[in-house]
């Protein structure tokens, strides 16, 4: 089943979109995304943001250690395995959607709070960042951006680091989840719109799965790897470019889109690129890790 934004959904606009003078584009790129040198200057300013640190890549385990070697001042370290899921299982999938009172938890020990907007940032172009985005946005928090470039652009815009652990004052926000749509499996097998898979194209085809059961695709889908959301530095592509790209996947504002991926994860980035041209679309969070472990959901191959 699909589940839509609930009536009376948060609709704040972010800190990233109040400058009296973004319209259309403008606008709905600053509420998703913010550059290194806004985030630094927002960093300085009476109410900088919430920032946290989104380290994590498949087959990796290193990005506590990551972080703690340098990240931007003042970031609080998030564990994406343990905060942004729960545990594993062939039922539900890879990284299955925590409880709302554990992400909530998380999230007050993160110091996220009722009045401050949120940025969060990784060192992979916001693809492991985007499921912090996507989390605290689905739970209510209406003023959460990514870094665009994440570190890499952090660096390289002369914007200096730290190391060690950051411990902030604990937060006070409550989470009131459904404020972004997603779907379950039954309804990504009956999707009457565009299905979006965001892993690499290899995997969409079939002709490599490293992690889970079976290689594939959920039938119907159209294969849109999350990597072609950015440009060579790591950034997003500009507005037109990303609307170009989506549209000649059939994914455009007004229509039904929904996205998967492997478990969740970089579907959301996919879900935020999306966001960032006006068009929404809903996240499928068990994804292939889910699909992949019920022997009685068809398995499509090839291009």
């Amino acid at each position: 089943m699909t589940t839509s934004p609930p009536t009376g959904a948060q609709t704040g606009t972010p800190a990233g979109a109040q400058t009296g003078t973004q319209t259309g584009t403008d606008a709905l790129r600053a509420a998703v995304l913010v550059d290194a040198t806004a985030l630094a200057a927002e960093l300085a300013s009476d109410e900088p943001p919430v920032l946290l640190d989104v380290r994590w890549a498949l087959g990796r385990t290193d990005g506590h250690e990551q972080y703690l070697a340098a990240h931007v001042p003042g970031a609080v370290y998030v564990d994406l395995d343990t905060e942004l899921a729960s545990a594993p299982s062939a039922a539900e999938g890879r990284h299955p959607l925590p409880p709302v009172a554990a992400l909530e938890a998380a999230a007050r020990r993160w110091g996220v709070r009722e009045d401050r907007a949120v940025v969060v940032y990784d060192a992979v172009g916001g693809t492991s960042a985007a499921r912090a985005w996507w989390l605290l946005r689905w739970a209510g928090v209406p003023d959460v951006r990514l870094l665009d470039g994440g570190l890499a652009a952090w660096t390289a815009a002369g914007c200096s680091v730290e190391a060690g652990s950051v411990t902030p004052e604990p937060g006070d926000v409550v989470l009131r989840p459904g404020a972004l749509p997603t779907i379950d499996a039954d309804a990504a097998a009956d999707w009457d719109g565009t299905l979006l898979d965001a892993r690499a194209a290899e995997r969409f085809a079939g002709e490599v799965e490293p992690v889970d059961p079976q290689a594939g695709h959920i039938p119907g889908a159209v294969s849109a790897p999350t990597t072609g959301n950015l440009g060579g530095d790591g950034t997003f592509l500009p507005a037109a470019a990303l609307r170009d790209r989506f549209r000649a996947l059939r994914a455009e504002a007004g229509a039904p889109v929904a996205v998967y991926c492997g478990s969740g994860v970089t579907a959301a980035h996919e879900v935020a690129a999306l966001a960032s041209i006006g068009v929404e679309a809903a996240l499928y969070p068990g994804s292939w890790s889910q699909w992949s472990n019920d022997p009685d959901r068809p398995v499509a191959t090839g291009a």
